[in-house]
């Protein structure tokens, strides 16, 4: 949290509240800290494991921080309880942006942790894929590359995909950022908003799109899993010496 505040302070603003996605610590371990430097804050979220939540939203809710809209969209399954930003600025030319979480990456989509794929084929196309095709989106992870390579596995002749990961490489070796992508563009490299196009039935053997898109989810998380990183919290007891007496022993 404390380089978020730099920032707010460089930026000479004022943070009044907080939209958290989804209760997992990669996302709001920083809420209750925030909390605690700054009284009032208010932090938003569909589920009450986020931590320091005071209001609790619901699909289709709108909220408005001065010309700012924000439409809450409900979008269960990587959690029970995730809900997705849709934001606008009235009178403003900017496209609109969509805070997708763990929902919708850049090529890819999240993990099933506490959903089915009809909810997940729900959200991607009925609530998020419905969105005006120009929304900008801002995903919670920069995983970009590894998505479209699985997705280029999918459909390793789309051009869209190889050029989306020859542009996606060359901004990680530059240490750039690859979000936000738009919506349009998802629709033309995500294989998981793809699942009726021929090529990603083929792939999968299923022609449903659920069942395109259980499949697809099934390849993704055993596609060529990263080796583990150690946990930090381990690392940093073992640097303290607490792992000592146990090993220690013969």
């Amino acid at each position: 949290p404390f380089q978020l505040l730099e920032i707010i302070r460089k930026e000479d603003v004022e943070l009044r509240a907080i939209l958290t996605t989804h209760h997992h610590w990669d996302h709001a371990r920083g809420n209750e800290e925030l909390a605690q430097l700054l009284p009032g804050l208010q932090v938003f979220g569909a589920d009450e494991r986020i931590g320091a939540l005071t209001h609790r939203v619901s699909h289709g809710q709108e909220l408005a921080f001065g010309s700012i809209r924000v439409r809450c969209l409900f979008t269960p399954c990587h959690t029970s309880g995730h809900m997705c930003y849709f934001m606008w600025e009235d009178d403003s030319p900017d496209a609109p942006a969509l805070f997708s979480g763990d929902t919708l990456f850049v090529g890819g989509c999240g993990q099933f942790f506490e959903g089915t794929a009809e909810q997940m084929h729900t959200n991607l196309t009925q609530i998020l894929g419905a969105l005006p095709k120009d929304t900008k989106v801002f995903c919670g992870h920069e995983c970009t590359v590894r998505n479209l390579k699985f997705a280029l596995k999918v459909e390793p002749e789309n051009e869209m995909v190889k050029e989306k990961l020859a542009w996606a490489k060359q901004r990680d070796d530059e240490d750039l950022p690859t979000v936000p992508s738009t919506l349009q563009e998802e629709f033309l490299y995500n294989p998981f908003l793809r699942v009726t196009e021929e090529a990603v039935q083929r792939f999968t053997g299923r022609t449903d799109p659920v069942e395109v898109l259980r499949a697809l989810r099934s390849q993704r998380d055993n596609f060529k899993k990263p080796k583990e990183r150690p946990n930090p919290q381990a690392m940093l007891a073992f640097d303290w010496g607490l792992f000592g007496p146990f090993l220690d022993k013969k």
